[in-house]
Parts: C-alpha cells; sequence; structure tokens
C-alpha cells in the first residue's frame, strides 16, 4: 500500500530571520519526493521584514500555494484536511504567545491549533533572544501539547563558511524533525 502523499503548511511571521523560510522553501523545492503541496501562509508583517533583511520576496512555485492569514477557508484550518505538518518559520513570540493560549485569531494560529488538536506534526522555529519567562513559559507549554520548539540556532559542527551555510543547519535540522529525506552534516557520522 502506498503512502499518503505529503502536504505541509509554512508560515512566516514578522520575526527577523525571513532567509530561515526563504532557504527552507528552497531546499524543499530540491527534494527528489517533496510534499504534493506546500502552504505558505505570511502574517502581515512577514513581507515587509522580509523585504527589509533580504531585499526580495518570496512568491509561489511549483506544489506551492499562498494563503491570506485571514483566509479561514484554507484546507488546513480543519483537522478533516490531510495536511500532517505544519512549521511556523520564523515565529514570532507573539505568535507563540497566541498559540500557547488557543487564541486562534488568524490562520497561522488557527492552523496550529488544528496540528496539535489534531496530534499532527507542529514544528515552531522561535527568533528571539533573550528569552524572557512569559516566552519560556509558553513554549513549555506548547511542547507539553505536542509542539516541537526548534530555535534558530545554528550549529557551527560543520565549520559553515559563510552566513548561508550557517542557515542551512537551521534549515536542514528543520527539514529532518519535518520528515523530509534530507543529507545533511551528522555529528561524527
Amino acid at each position: 500500500m502506498a503512502l499518503p502523499e505529503r502536504k505541509i503548511v509554512i508560515a512566516i511571521t514578522g520575526a527577523s530571520g525571513s532567509l530561515y523560510a526563504l532557504k527552507l522553501l528552497e531546499r524543499i523545492r530540491t527534494l527528489n519526493d517533496p510534499p504534493a503541496e506546500v502552504a505558505v501562509v505570511l502574517s502581515s508583517n512577514a513581507t515587509e521584514i522580509m523585504a527589509h533583511e533580504t531585499g526580495g520576496e518570496w512568491s509561489a512555485t511549483g506544489n506551492e500555494r499562498q494563503y491570506d492569514n485571514r483566509d479561514f477557508n484554507a484546507p488546513f484550518a480543519s483537522g478533516s484536511s490531510s495536511f500532517d505538518t505544519m512549521i511556523i518559520c520564523p515565529a514570532s513570540m507573539g505568535m507563540v504567545g497566541r498559540i500557547a493560549h488557543g487564541t486562534a485569531d488568524d490562520l497561522i494560529s488557527r492552523a496550529a491549533d488544528v496540528m496539535l488538536k489534531e496530534r499532527r506534526r507542529l514544528i515552531i522555529v522561535p527568533r528571539e533572544t533573550p528569552y524572557n519567562l512569559i516566552h519560556l513559559s509558553n513554549m513549555t507549554m506548547l511542547t507539553r501539547a505536542g509542539a516541537i520548539i526548534c530555535p534558530a540556532s545554528p550549529s557551527f559542527y560543520s565549520k559553515p563558511d559563510t552566513i548561508e551555510d550557517l542557515v542551512m543547519t537551521v534549515v536542514e535540522r528543520i527539514m529532518t524533525l519535518a520528515g523530509l529525506q534530507t543529507e545533511t552534516y551528522r555529528w561524527n557520522e
């Protein structure tokens, strides 16, 4: 019996670090067996922050489809959809707090709530430093609810030469957590 086709959601908030999301989307495009659908949602500030940080913007290609953050008719806003993974990258602490407290006031927070209630994979990539007690409490609450917190903390094991190489250490970790086949540096392997 064939495995069901993967469908994933990538949400991009207005937190600093939009380069992580852009590189994640680029990396997913290169997979030999990419997800059947990649839904992309940007928060109201994400486009502005992305333009400021990278000088560019994102546009859908191939199997990607963009959804408006106010569109509660998006398929993954319901538990009956077949989307199995959601990655919020980068995740602002405001978004982390809204999800942790069940405030589903936009598509990103509603879809994250669906992932948690359906016991599906929710990967949150916070890009904030330092954390205050409220941040830590919210991330603890989300971890207890089943989310995976993957801070945008690059690793140096692979001896990255460029900023892009450093960013990719986080992107490859996200890919592994999402169950997307990737060949990446593994410690002492």
